[in-house]
C-alpha cells in the first residue's frame, strides 16, 4: 500500500506545484521588476529601431533608382500600404526594395545551395524557377495578409467603438471629444481603431474640418463599415440631425450585418469541409470498412 500512496502523493504534489508556479498571483515586487524589465527592453528597441530604419532606407533608395516604379503603380502601392497601416512617405520605397531583393535574393540563395550540393545544371532549372516564383509572390502575399488582418481587426473593434461613441455623445460630449474618449478607452483592446480615431482628432486640431478628416479616415482604412460611419456622420452634421440617434441606428444595422456575415460563414463551412473530407477522411473510412471484405474476396478467388 505504501508504493501506490507514495506515487499518488508525488503526482498530486507535483501537479499542485506546477499549477502554483504557473498561475499564482504575482506580488508587487515581481510586478515592479517585470515593469522595469519591459521598460529596459522598450528602450533597447527604441535605440535599435532608428538605426535599422535608416539602414533600410539607404538600401531602398539606390534600388528604386535602378528600377523605378511607374506613377500608377506607386500610387496603388501607397494605397495598399496605407490600408496595412504603413503611412510613412518612404514605405513604398522600402516595400519596392524588399520586392526586388526578394526576387533576386531567393533564387541566388537557391543557386548557392544547389552549387553546394553539386546539383547538375539540367536539374537546377526547376528549383530556380520555383525560387523565383516564391521570391515574387511572398512580398505581395505578406502585404495582402497584413492588410486583411488589419481590416478585420478594425471590423471587430467597430461594435465597441460605436457603443462607446453613443454613450459619450448621449452623455453630452461633442463628436470630436467623444472620438478622443473612444480612442483613449480602446487603446489597449482595439489599438488599430483607436489609432484611426486619434488621427482624425489630430487632423481636426491642425485646422482641417470634420468632414475632410472623416473622409480621410474612410480612405485610410478601406473598411466598408468605417466608410459607412463616416458618411453617416457627415450627413448628420450637414442636415443637423441627432448624431446620437444616427449612431445608434447605424450600430443596430452593423450588428445585423455582423450576424448575417456569421450566418454566411456558417453556411460556407459545409462547402469548405467537403474537399478535405473527400481527400482525407472518406478514403480512410473506405479502407477501414471495405478493406477486410476486399481481402476476403481476394482469398476466395485465389482458392
Amino acid at each position: 500500500m505504501l508504493i501506490p500512496i507514495s506515487v499518488f502523493g508525488f503526482v498530486v504534489f507535483t501537479a499542485l506545484g506546477i499549477y502554483w508556479t504557473m498561475f499564482r498571483q504575482p506580488t508587487e515586487a515581481s510586478q515592479r521588476l517585470n515593469q522595469l524589465r519591459r521598460q529596459d527592453f522598450d528602450l533597447t528597441l527604441n535605440d535599435v529601431e532608428p538605426f535599422a530604419k535608416k539602414l533600410v532606407e539607404r538600401v531602398a533608395q539606390p534600388v528604386n533608382r535602378i528600377l523605378p516604379p511607374s506613377p500608377a503603380e506607386a500610387k496603388n502601392l501607397q494605397k495598399k500600404l496605407m490600408f496595412a497601416g504603413y503611412r510613412s512617405p518612404n514605405a513604398p520605397l522600402i516595400y519596392r526594395a524588399i520586392q526586388i531583393l526578394s526576387l533576386v535574393g531567393v533564387p541566388a540563395l537557391t543557386a548557392v545551395v544547389l552549387i553546394l550540393i553539386k546539383r547538375p545544371l539540367g536539374g537546377a532549372l526547376a528549383p530556380l524557377a520555383v525560387a523565383g516564383f516564391v521570391g515574387y509572390i511572398v512580398p505581395r502575399y505578406t502585404l495582402d495578409y497584413l492588410t486583411n488582418s488589419r481590416q478585420l481587426r478594425l471590423r471587430w473593434g467597430m461594435a465597441d467603438a460605436l457603443d462607446l461613441l453613443v454613450v459619450s455623445v448621449e452623455a453630452g460630449l461633442g463628436v470630436n471629444s467623444a472620438m478622443v474618449r473612444v480612442a483613449e478607452e480602446l487603446k489597449e483592446v482595439h489599438p488599430d481603431i483607436s489609432e484611426e480615431f486619434e488621427m482624425v482628432n489630430l487632423e481636426i486640431r491642425v485646422g482641417r474640418n470634420r468632414e475632410e478628416a472623416l473622409r480621410n479616415l474612410a480612405e485610410r482604412s478601406g473598411v466598408d463599415d468605417l466608410r459607412g460611419l463616416c458618411a453617416m456622420l457627415i450627413q448628420a452634421d450637414r442636415f443637423g440631425s441627432s448624431i446620437a440617434r444616427a449612431i445608434r441606428a447605424y450600430s443596430d444595422s452593423l450588428r445585423v450585418k455582423r450576424r448575417q456575415r456569421a450566418e454566411q460563414a456558417a453556411q460556407k463551412a459545409a462547402i469548405k469541409l467537403l474537399m478535405p473530407l473527400a481527400l482525407f477522411l472518406f478514403p480512410t473510412l473506405f479502407i477501414a470498412l471495405l478493406g477486410p471484405a476486399v481481402l476476403q474476396l481476394m482469398d476466395t478467388f485465389k482458392r
